[in-house]
């Protein structure tokens, strides 16, 4: 989109200075140096890690202070603050144990996501074979299915063939659920890729499989690294799928919470240190990946 600027005979006759208009992700973009917006961005920020903050603070104190006032009030007592709900949990052997049957769920699902779906990715943005456009729009279809619609029949499926209430039921269920997302994605990142360069690299006598690890998965980074991302928090911090085909005896730690709330009311000195612990591991993998995940997300937006 242009605009044209002209003054007097020569705007009026049509000449002037054609100017193109950036993008608006691109002013946003430039805009977000200026000081007023790097203030109004810490105030976000902040406000955003405000209930972390709570939930970590909460988990210093007793359990008789947490009921008693807010917790905001140990920036006036700092001597309320006491590791003792901490003490109590390490030895709470379910939620420790939950942490990691979490972990033993997360991490694969995360990587099968990001393994298959860099792979699809690659093959359906530059590899001919028959019936490509229609398998990709059936993969883009898929995005529009609920989980609540799968529950039942996998339920079933999972019975049938013994994984039901297992990690390997569990981590297959977020596999298959997060492949169409991934797929989608790298797909169109790939595709961004000059053509030229991997034609250069053809000719220099890369097969397939070399140009897919030397040349994409290099240029994909950034797109992988906020897939990534997204497939841990969303396994992490899932309950729906863990509460129904989770091993009860071994629960992830969502479960694990939600069951410590319905048979201990008041245990607060176990589930809020258990809830900090649940939600500093994502946030650590966020503020880790962060300057990857942003890489992804504008990756081509100041073009």
């Amino acid at each position: 989109m242009t605009t044209v600027e002209g003054a007097g005979p020569a705007g009026r006759s049509g000449a002037g200075v054609v100017r193109a208009r950036r993008p608006l992700a691109a002013r946003l973009v430039a805009r977000a140096g200026s000081g007023a917006m790097r203030v109004f961005l810490v105030l976000v920020a902040l406000f955003w890690l405000m209930p972390s903050v709570g939930l970590l603070l909460s988990s210093l104190r007793s359990p008789q202070r947490i009921a008693g006032s807010g917790w905001w009030q140990v920036f006036s007592e700092p001597a309320q603050i006491t590791w003792d709900n901490y003490s109590q949990l390490l030895a709470n052997d379910k939620v420790m144990g939950s942490l990691l049957t979490t972990a033993a769920i997360t991490v694969p699902a995360t990587v099968l996501v990001v393994v298959l779906g860099s792979l699809a990715g690659y093959a359906f943005a530059w590899m001919d074979f028959p019936g490509r456009d229609g398998w990709f729009l059936a993969v883009v279809g898929l995005l529009v299915v609920p989980v609540q619609v799968a529950l039942i029949p996998v339920a079933k499926l999972f019975g049938a063939v013994g994984l039901f209430e297992t990690t390997a039921g569990v981590i297959l269920f977020h596999t298959a659920f997060g492949l169409p997302f991934a797929v989608f994605l790298l797909r169109n990142f790939f595709a961004e890729i000059p053509r030229e360069l991997l034609e250069a690299a053809r000719l220099d006598g890369a097969g397939e499989l070399r140009l897919f690890t030397r040349v994409v998965l290099p240029l994909g980074g950034p797109a992988i690294a906020s897939l990534a991302i997204f497939q841990f928090l969303w396994v992490w911090n899932d309950m729906l799928i863990a509460l129904i085909f989770a091993d009860s005896g071994h629960p992830p730690v969502t479960v694990a919470l939600q069951q410590e709330v319905r048979q201990f009311g008041n245990n607060i000195d176990v589930l809020a240190p258990g809830a900090f612990l649940s939600m500093v591991v994502p946030l650590i993998v966020f503020f880790a990946f962060q300057r990857q995940f942003v890489s992804g997300v504008m990756a081509g937006a100041v073009k």
